[in-house]
C-alpha cells in the first residue's frame, strides 16, 4: 500500500490531533446482540462522539492542517448529514467559518445542529450531488477551501483513528463491519487494519440504492448510481463513488455486501433493542449487515462500526413501525 493517497503514517498524525479534540470511543460486546447473530459482536460506539458520528475526526484533522489563511477565510462544502455537523464543530473548535450546502428536504434536525454549531447552511438542489455543484462552482468564486465529503486525504487519516481505537481495546479482533457512503471510513479503516491486523476480514456494507462503490469494485472503474440515491440513510446516499477511497479500497476489502431498506429499517430496531442505541440509517446498515453474514461469522470477534445516531424523529417513527410516510 505503499504507492496510496493517505498512508499509516498519516493516519499515527492524526492521532494526538483528534485526541486533543474527543475522547476515544466505547468498544461494546453485547450479549444479546452476540446472541442472535452467534458470533461476539463487539459495537464501536462512534454515535458517542460531540457530533453523533465518526465524521468529526475528520474534520477536526482538516482544520488543523490548514494554513491560517485558508483558516481565516473558512472552509465550503455539501453534505446529506455527519459531515456537515463535522465541518460546523470544527470550524467552531478552530474558531474558523463554515459553509454548507444541503438538499432539499434534508433532515430538518441534522439541518437545525449545523446551525446550532455555526454552520452557514445554504439549501439547494433535489439530491446530495446537485447541492455538492453548488457548494463547488461558489467555492472558486468566493476563495473559500472546498472540502469533499470524503475524497480528502486529511479527512480519512482523521477518520482511520477509530480503528487504532478498535485494534487498541480488541487486538484479537477477526472482522470489521464498516458502512460506507463517500468511503472515508472504509478507506481510514483499510489503512489501519492492513498496517496493523492485515488478517482482519474487512466488510463493508451499502444501500441497494446507493451502490456506487460495490458498482466500481466490480467493474475496477469509478461508477456512479443511476438517477439518485434514493435512500432514507443519508449518510449512504451518494451516487458517485469517489477516487481517494476507491483507491486505498479497491484491493483491500475482503467484501462488500448490499443491504435493502427495509433490512435497514429493521436493523434500526435491533440496534435499538440490543444495546439500547439509536441508530440512524448508515450505522443501521452495520447491523443489517451483520445479520445477513452471520453464518460466515459464526464465533467470530466482529467489530460493527455504529457510524452515527443522527435519525430524525419521524424517521425513527416510521423505523419503529409508529409512523407510516405514505399515510
Amino acid at each position: 500500500m505503499a504507492d496510496l493517497p493517505v498512508q499509516f503514517r498519516d493516519v499515527l498524525r492524526a492521532w494526538p490531533v483528534v485526541h486533543r479534540y474527543i475522547k476515544s470511543t466505547p468498544l461494546y460486546r453485547y450479549p444479546l446482540l452476540s446472541a442472535r447473530l452467534g458470533f461476539d459482536a463487539y459495537v464501536k460506539h462512534e454515535n458517542h462522539l460531540p457530533i453523533g458520528a465518526f465524521k468529526v475526526r475528520g474534520g477536526i484533522n482538516l482544520f488543523a492542517n490548514l494554513s491560517e489563511r485558508e483558516r481565516r477565510r473558512g472552509v465550503i462544502t455539501a453534505t446529506r448529514s455527519s459531515h456537515g455537523l463535522s465541518m460546523a464543530f470544527s470550524a467552531r473548535a478552530f474558531g474558523s467559518r463554515a459553509v454548507i450546502y444541503v438538499p432539499k428536504k434534508n433532515n430538518p434536525e441534522t439541518n437545525a445542529n449545523m446551525e446550532a454549531m455555526g454552520g452557514e447552511l445554504h439549501t439547494h438542489g433535489n439530491d446530495f450531488d446537485e447541492a455538492f455543484a453548488e457548494a463547488r462552482a461558489r467555492s472558486a468564486n468566493e476563495g473559500l477551501r472546498f472540502v469533499h465529503v470524503a475524497n480528502d486525504p486529511m479527512l480519512i487519516a482523521g477518520v482511520g483513528t477509530y480503528a487504532m481505537e478498535i485494534v487498541q481495546d480488541l487486538p484479537d479482533v477477526d472482522a470489521v463491519i464498516v458502512p460506507v457512503g463517500g468511503g472515508s471510513g472504509l478507506a481510514g479503516v483499510t489503512i489501519t487494519m492492513r498496517a496493523l491486523r492485515p488478517d482482519v476480514r474487512i466488510i463493508a456494507v451499502q444501500s441497494e440504492r446507493a451502490n456506487a462503490l460495490a458498482r466500481s469494485i466490480r467493474s475496477g472503474k469509478l461508477e456512479t448510481t443511476p438517477d439518485r440515491a434514493d435512500t432514507f440513510a443519508d449518510g449512504l446516499a451518494t451516487r458517485s463513488a469517489f477516487e481517494i477511497p476507491f483507491e486505498i479500497v479497491k484491493d483491500h476489502v475482503d467484501e462488500i455486501v448490499e443491504v435493502t431498506e427495509e433490512e435497514m429499517k429493521k436493523a434500526v430496531r435491533v440496534a435499538l433493542e440490543t444495546t439500547h442505541n439509536v441508530a440512524e440509517g448508515a450505522a443501521a446498515a452495520a447491523y443489517a449487515a451483520a445479520e445477513k453474514l452471520k453464518g460466515s461469522l459464526q464465533k467470530k470477534r466482529v467489530a460493527l462500526v455504529h457510524t452515527g445516531q443522527n435519525i430524525d424523529r419521524d424517521t425513527l417513527r416510521w423505523a419503529l413501525g409508529l409512523y407510516d410516510f405514505d399515510a
